[in-house]
């Protein structure tokens, strides 16, 4: 059992009632988790204030209370600890009770709109490569030295992380490569982790439902750069436009990468094809497994990590040449000579790279078919963009249901409709059900055109209604394509 003074270091606390050297068993945010003895932390969320399930929470035993707003009644046997901001405490407090293990591990945190899975999930399988024993926490799938731990958040909550970094320390992990999105930030799930780096990756339209405006999505991403110790790095993109933003208040040392303007470290493309992509870096020429220019801005960032981190360049480059990304960005699927590639394009931005990337590779005579739709309960903002880009770039574009969530999909569906140009329409249909976009694409496709399957990428579902779905674009484009070339 831990003390719960010790548990409070470094919390910011405004009062304290009772006895702080009191023993406690477990730590909570959630009331229906809490057993005997445990410290129940009251967290104003965005849906549900934590501060109302106090009293559940005392009933089921919990014998001290942190939250921000001290209740009406206090109980004469009941610890409270009053704090500035309960989310942050929890994630310091979350760092205490595992014994700090971020301090037992270099972590790099990568934060941006797009790269961010295909950068933290290349840096794992690099040091895994070079021979390190690795953590991954990313929106795919968490890692423990090789053991694969089912992933539900782009970063977990402060206590899962706290708990899984402490099972990385137990199994002689050294390393950590994990995403940090804009929520997890502004939530300070990240809170009490110490990183010795971030990397930015870039920043475009994308979380305004959440964030509200532009400007506090920026805000958010830029909160990861102010808090980093002086003793890490900030890696930025430097031919993003608001990545000088990111180091503004930072106090680590500051470096970049890119492929157009001056920075740290540098690229150029030699070749881009289907096969792979050839760059040039400080004279060598790389070959790699990966495709498009974006992919050209994954390495050169998971490169410019790794030689933060005190890596060889040369061993770097060679090991980096084998490794082929994250599960469902750019997966090429090729059946009967058509290629589908499947993709987690969800963001106007993304999608805009994954199109321009084809248009790129693609030999002349070959039909481009995309198929995209837009989640449920997300930023409405960018349906009709992400419809326009898709009748921009494509030859044919079928518009169907993503994750519709709570929403009606043929209403996502219209609003996506609304930004297509009328001299676009001719060549886009609109159909609801994700298989029989799949499927009608893949009759509608000759030997030699290119597929693409947006959105989803990784996700082995369909949420419609509350409820999961077993639905995965690349099984499903593998069983349908066979069939339709039996």
């Amino acid at each position: 059992m831990k003390i719960l003074k010790d548990i409070l270091y470094k919390v910011s606390l405004n009062s304290t009632i009772g006895n702080m050297d009191r023993r406690i068993s477990e730590l909570v945010f959630d009331s229906r988790k809490v057993v005997e003895d445990s410290v129940f932390v009251a967290i104003s969320g965005t849906q549900v204030d934590g501060h109302v399930f106090i009293d559940a929470a005392l009933d089921k035993g919990a014998k001290v209370i942190v939250c921000e707003t001290l209740p009406e009644v206090l109980h004469e046997e009941i610890t409270y600890v009053q704090v500035v901001n309960s989310a942050r405490a929890l994630g310091i407090m979350a760092a205490n009770y595992y014994e700090n293990p971020s301090e037992k591990l270099k972590i790099v945190a990568v934060t941006g709109t797009n790269g961010k899975t295909t950068t933290a999930t290349l840096l794992y399988q690099l040091f895994i490569e070079m021979g390190y024993v690795v953590g991954l926490l990313s929106t795919v799938e968490n890692k423990i030295s090789g053991k694969v731990i089912p992933s539900t958040h782009t970063t977990p909550d402060a206590l899962s992380m706290q708990s899984l970094l402490k099972e990385m320390v137990d199994e002689g992990c050294t390393h950590c490569f994990m995403e940090a999105s804009s929520h997890a930030i502004v939530q300070e799930r990240t809170a009490g982790i110490k990183l010795t780096g971030a990397v930015f990756t870039n920043i475009t339209h994308d979380h305004l439902d959440y964030h509200g405006t532009f400007d506090e999505y920026i805000k958010a991403k830029k909160k990861l750069f102010d808090e980093l110790p002086k003793d890490a790095f900030a890696l930025i993109n430097a031919d993003d436009k608001r990545a000088m933003v990111m180091l503004q208040n930072t106090k680590a040392t500051r470096q970049s990468f890119g492929l157009k303007y001056p920075a740290d470290f540098k690229a150029k493309i030699l070749t881009n094809a289907l096969e792979g992509l050839e760059l040039d870096i400080n004279g060598r020429q790389v070959w790699f497994r990966m495709i498009g220019e974006f992919n050209a801005y994954n390495l050169l960032g998971v490169l410019a990590t790794a030689v933060l981190l005190g890596e060889d360049e040369e061993e770097i480059l060679m090991q980096l040449s084998k490794v082929e990304g994250a599960q469902g960005r750019f997966d090429k699927i090729a059946i009967a000579g058509i290629t589908a590639i499947v993709d987690y394009a969800h963001t106007p931005d993304a999608l805009e790279n994954v199109l321009k990337t084809i248009q790129g590779v693609r030999s002349g005579g070959e039909q481009v078919i995309t198929i995209v739709g837009c989640g449920g309960n997300r930023d409405k903002t960018k349906r009709p963009i992400m419809a326009k880009i898709a009748t921009q770039l494509s030859d044919k574009v079928i518009l169907t249901s993503d994750n519709p969530r709570d929403e009606d999909p043929m209403t996502i569906l219209k609003e996506m409709e609304a930004g297509i140009n009328p001299v676009d329409f001719k060549k886009t249909m609109i159909i609801e059900d994700r298989r029989e976009a799949i499927k009608t694409a893949g009759i509608m496709a000759n030997k030699g055109d290119i597929i693409l399957i947006a959105g989803k990428g990784h996700e082995t579902y369909q949420e419609i209604k509350g409820v999961k779905h077993l639905f995965d674009d690349r099984a499903v484009v593998k069983e349908l394509l066979n069939l339709l070339n039996q």
